[in-house]
């Protein structure tokens, strides 16, 4: 199954139609746009002459036949499709460099042999991800911006969300209402000038359900570590809640005191900065699973 990018929304709520709908296990194609709806096409065309309405749309929403609140989403993604051409923006008092940024600026960086051009000694593998990708928040909650990370997902502009990756989602309405959009080519963490390589793709993932498994806030598994994600009204908030969230992680599946558990963390969990440059500002804490193979740790 393919979603067009044609079929879209601009915030995740729990009064969102289904654009498509799916059995558990079933591996579905997200066709999306960029995070401007694919506005600027040349550089000529600068950031304030977009429609902000029409910004991070997320294809979807997907509703998986099953869900229910209270269940984990469980999403294998199993490739990421950029075309071939990336976009980068600037804007006078956007982002973490503001101070130093006195014009707008569009750039556009050609995608080929899977390099990003940047210029002509620069040369940037890609390494592709999703920046926004969440369920829909509970039928009592309010709409959250596609552009706004919250405890559902959406725009949490993780690097770590990417091709192999496996992301947890909290399920907070029936069938769940996956949405996905906002690939970047490459991005560093913090993505400090607001953009990475903006681009748009196909994600392709498989989804599944862990029935009667509540989840708080989003989980990535990777082959080598777990990651706990949250968001925040600042990065202080952000990379509390997102330790927190891995002490309670692990202290479900270590048979340690809570003083072993958080002495272990101290030792062999990194925590690391997502972005800080939306609405709330994203982090996450990464735990090795090589260090505790011995207990088999899984989600």
């Amino acid at each position: 199954m393919k979603i067009s990018a044609d079929k879209h929304i601009y915030s995740m709520s729990a009064h969102n139609k289904e654009a498509a709908s799916c059995q558990p296990g079933e591996t579905v194609i997200f066709e999306t746009q960029d995070c401007f709806s694919n506005q600027i096409q040349s550089e000529e065309v600068l950031f304030e002459s977009t429609d902000w309405e029409t910004i991070n749309p997320a294809t979807g929403p997907l509703k998986i036949e099953g869900a229910e609140p209270g269940d984990t989403l469980k999403i294998e993604i199993k490739k990421i499709k950029v075309k071939d051409q990336g976009v980068m923006i600037t804007s006078p008092e956007m982002g973490f460099l503001e101070e130093f940024i006195t014009d707008s600026e569009t750039k556009i960086i050609p995608i080929e042999n899977n390099k990003a051009i940047f210029n002509e000694k620069i040369n940037i593998d890609l390494d592709p991800m999703i920046g926004v990708i969440g369920t829909s928040p509970g039928k009592d909650e309010k709409a959250v911006p596609c552009g706004t990370p919250a405890s559902h997902g959406g725009n949490m502009d993780t690097k770590v969300i990417k091709e192999n990756a496996i992301l947890y989602l909290p399920v907070r309405v029936p069938g769940a209402m996956l949405a996905i959009g906002d690939l970047h080519a490459a991005m560093g963490d913090g993505e400090v000038v607001v953009t990475g390589i903006e681009i748009a793709g196909e994600v392709t993932v498989k989804v599944d359900l862990i029935k009667n498994k509540e989840l708080s806030d989003p989980i990535v598994e990777t082959e080598p570590a777990f990651y706990t994600i949250a968001s925040g009204t600042d990065l202080d908030a952000a990379a509390k809640k997102a330790s927190n969230n891995m002490f309670q992680f692990l202290n479900e599946r270590l048979p340690l005191s809570n003083n072993e558990l958080a002495m272990l963390m101290s030792i062999i969990c990194d925590l690391q900065i997502s972005q800080v440059v939306d609405p709330q500002k994203t982090a996450r804490m990464r735990v090795e699973k090589r260090v505790l193979e011995k207990y088999g740790l899984k989600y």
